[in-house]
């Protein structure tokens, strides 16, 4: 009998059927990053605010003042009793009746008093110039409150990791397409009630269930382009990763194009119930029928992908090689039970956390300080496009192992360079800077399809949804990290970001070469990779 990848060769490793399906699947990078990036626009800075006076709507609308006008008269006596607050998160400790002037309310507050005006702390009266631009604004997260919008960043990554598990485990043992349709229909419906909810503890529920279906969703349609084509065309893994990057230039046009929050994550969401057509177009990946013992169908879907090829398969391929693994529901042990797959694993999770840890942090410590965000934005996410380029020309001319290594280490030694260039040159400071982020951004792609090509066929949605978890953590950890350290110095956080990535770097030299070797089916195939 034949084994898989000899009927994939005769049927097309890269033919139309491939190339159909490909593309279809790209269009979830787009979404995907979309949401990943989504909370640069959703939780924008309100422009302008204060904090409402008790009484002053009421006397507002008696007097007919505009909201600027509402504005000046609660600010001023601010400024008279405090030439330091601006008014967004104190107010003056009285409350304005009706007996107040209409044409000068703080009348009573002559000068001779101003040092003595009492204040509070505001807690949830306040007014927005634009209420429902941003998350912000329409959930009062601000002053105080202001730490919630991290904790919704981090609510999603956290969505992301409880995806990678339960969502992983789910498609090696359902299959991949089953799970990568459900994960669009839950994207679509929780961004709907995302866009709607009625309060931030709904939002937050919501969110997290996003990210849970946001990861499926991204995982999946990987894996199943992975498996479908030959060994020498697993690169179009790496194109993935460039409409990852065209989502993140598009997600400023939309955000630039729409004004509310609600119509931006409306933008994102709906989008992924168009990929249910997907039922009709994309089929169960045949390397995972074969591990359920489902050559029958993995036959026939292999016979459809010879006939849009233009192929004919030879009469004698009635039937395919199955691989006699036992299959069973994996686990974490299958991936450390053996030394290469635990070096594997191990060296693998390393190589997410610390690419994710230090990816986030370049990209909100180089941020672009000032200047226009939606432009900023779109610059943003170009540099990280000739990172797939030079990724294209080189990985199959040398292989994975040096490109990931280098990477790394590039990236770790542009952040160290950067720690201590001076202020004073700030053009050079940003080059290095954008030199570390394209390394960590070559990095980071090619971590999907190293980890992709290092697992068997029964564990390999499983055990990339389970390393790429480390991914989500460092997501979670990067804002506390960078943050925290910058309070201390500046810079050490780029000092921590360059000792993770140049470890990270040796550390993938002790992986295999994988360039041109067919995908690993069984553990054992695994344990032979030299």
């Amino acid at each position: 009998m034949p084994s898989f990848d000899e009927v994939l060769k005769e049927a097309g490793e890269f033919g139309r059927f491939q190339k159909r399906v490909f593309f279809l699947l790209c269009q979830t990078g787009i979404t995907f990053s979309s949401l990943f990036a989504s909370v640069v626009f959703l939780g924008r800075a309100p422009e302008n605010y204060w904090c409402r006076i008790p009484g002053a709507a009421e006397l507002s609308e008696q007097c007919g003042w505009t909201l600027e006008e509402e504005q000046n008269f609660t600010v001023l006596p601010l400024h008279l009793g405090n030439g330091s607050s601006s008014g967004e998160c104190e107010r003056l400790d009285i409350v304005w009746d009706t007996s107040v002037s209409c044409a000068s309310p703080v009348a009573r507050y002559g000068n001779s008093s101003t040092g003595n005006l009492p204040l509070t702390a505001c807690h949830d009266n306040w007014v927005y110039k634009r209420p429902h631009s941003s998350i912000v604004s329409e959930y009062n997260l601000v002053c105080g409150n202001a730490w919630m919008l991290d904790l919704s960043q981090a609510i999603l990554n956290l969505g992301f990791l409880t995806g990678a598990f339960i969502l992983g485990y789910a498609a090696d043992r359902y299959g991949r397409i089953l799970i990568y349709l459900l994960s669009c229909l839950g994207v679509g419906i929780c961004g709907i009630i995302v866009a709607f909810a009625p309060n931030f503890t709904v939002f937050l529920i919501f969110r997290f269930l996003q990210g849970m279906f946001g990861k499926g969703t991204w995982m999946t349609c990987y894996v199943i382009v992975t498996e479908i084509v030959g060994s020498d065309q697993r690169i179009v893994g790496i194109v993935i990763q460039i409409f990852f990057t065209l989502g993140i230039m598009i997600l400023p046009g939309i955000a630039y194009l729409v004004p509310t929050w609600q119509g931006i994550q409306l933008a994102i969401s709906l989008p992924n119930f168009l990929f249910l057509l997907y039922y009709w177009m994309v089929p169960e990946s045949p390397r995972w029928l074969l591990t359920r013992k489902k050559g029958d169908k993995a036959l026939k879907i292999m016979h459809n992908i010879a006939k849009h090829n233009g192929k004919y398969l030879s009469p004698h391929y009635s039937e395919i090689t199955i691989t006699n693994e036992e299959v069973s529901n994996p686990s974490f042990l299958d991936l450390v039970r053996t030394p290469q797959m635990r070096r594997n694993t191990l060296i693998l999770m390393y190589a997410w956390f610390a690419s994710a840890l230090i990816y986030q942090g370049l990209v909100m410590r180089l941020g672009i300080v000032g200047g226009n965000l939606y432009l900023d934005f779109f610059i943003s996410g170009a540099v990280e496009l000739p990172a797939a380029l030079l990724i294209l020309v080189t990985i199959d001319r040398i292989g994975r192992r040096l490109p990931f290594a280098i990477s790394n280490i590039v990236a770790g030694i542009a952040c160290f360079i950067t720690a201590f260039l001076p202020e004073d040159i700030p053009w050079l400071k940003t080059t290095v800077a954008t030199l570390g982020r394209l390394g960590i951004t070559m990095a980071f792609e090619i971590v999907y399809l190293v980890n992709t090509e290092l697992y068997p066929t029964t564990l390999r949605n499983f055990g990339v949804s389970l390393c790429s978890s480390l991914c989500d953590l460092g997501g979670i950890i990067a804002p506390f990290l960078l943050f925290r350290l910058a309070a201390v110095w500046l810079e050490l956080p780029l000092i921590i970001f360059s000792i993770l990535a140049v470890v990270c770097g040796l550390l993938v030299l002790l992986l295999p070469e994988t360039k041109g070797m067919s995908l690993p089916e069984t553990v054992e195939d695994v344990e032979q990779f030299s």
